[in-house]
C-alpha cells in the first residue's frame, strides 16, 4: 500500500511542477516552426530634436557650407544681404515646411517632423538660407541652397 502511496505523490508532484513550470515560465502550447511571421516595419516618419535638420531634406535644401566657433565669430560670417526671417513665418519649399517659432525652427516634410532645438535664428540670402544655431559657447552657421520653387 505504501508503494502505491509513493508512486501517486510522485505523479501528483509531477503534474504540479510541470503546471507551475508553464505558467511562470510561460511555455507555448503550441508552436509552429513551418510559418514564421515577419518583424514589423520600421516606422516611416521621423521626429525629434536635429540641429541639422535641413540637411536631411535634399529634395528641398542642399547644404553649401558650415562654419562653427565662438557666436561673435560665427555671426559675423552671416551674408551681407541675409535677413531675418521673423517668428511666426512659415515657409514652404516643395514637400518641406518650415515654421520659426521663438528661437527654435519645426521642419515638416510629409510625416517627418524635426525640430531645431532653441537658440536657432533663419535668415534668407536670395536663393539661399542661413541657420545659426548656438548652444552653449558655440555656434553653428550652415547655408543652404533651395532646390525647389517657394
Amino acid at each position: 500500500m505504501l508503494r502505491y502511496f509513493a508512486i501517486a505523490t510522485v505523479i501528483v508532484l509531477a503534474v504540479v511542477v510541470i503546471v507551475t513550470m508553464r505558467a511562470h515560465l510561460v511555455l507555448p502550447a503550441h508552436v509552429n516552426f513551418w510559418k514564421a511571421t515577419a518583424a514589423p516595419p520600421p516606422p516611416d516618419d521621423t521626429t525629434g530634436n536635429a540641429p541639422w535638420a535641413l540637411s536631411a531634406l535634399p529634395d528641398c535644401f542642399v547644404q553649401r557650407s558650415e562654419t562653427s566657433g565662438a557666436p561673435a565669430y560665427v555671426e559675423a560670417q552671416i551674408p551681407a544681404r541675409a535677413r531675418p526671417v521673423p517668428e511666426g513665418t512659415r515657409l514652404s519649399y516643395g514637400p518641406c515646411t518650415i515654421l520659426v517659432q521663438k528661437g527654435e525652427l519645426l521642419v515638416e516634410r510629409g510625416s517627418d517632423r524635426l525640430r531645431v532645438p532653441p537658440r536657432a535664428t533663419l535668415y534668407t540670402a536670395g536663393n539661399m538660407l542661413v541657420l545659426i544655431r548656438v548652444s552653449g559657447k558655440t555656434a553653428v552657421l550652415r547655408s543652404y541652397e533651395i532646390t525647389t520653387e517657394h
